[in-house]
């Protein structure tokens, strides 16, 4: 093998989210990698959905849609 060519792979501690640490080998640059997101915590894994704020969009989207009507019924006037 070439020397000085492959990444340094070495132990790095991962925090989980809900405050579990366990040692795994990675070529992670940093000793200690913390999770935002994982298995425990992630919708998809849980079963639990996260509401998203629908409403509001949908509000949104009808207030612009019934401006463009408008806009093309003054120009359909004229």
């Amino acid at each position: 093998m070439k020397k000085e060519i492959h990444p340094l792979y070495h132990v790095v501690d991962v925090h989980m989210t809900d405050g579990t640490i366990f040692k795994t080998r990675s070529c992670y640059k940093a000793d200690k990698m913390v999770l935002e997101i994982d298995s425990k915590s992630h919708p998809f894994f849980t079963g639990k959905q996260v509401l998203v704020d629908t409403a509001g969009r949908v509000d949104r989207f009808n207030k612009r849609f019934e401006r463009t009507k408008v806009i093309q019924e003054n120009r359909s006037k004229k």
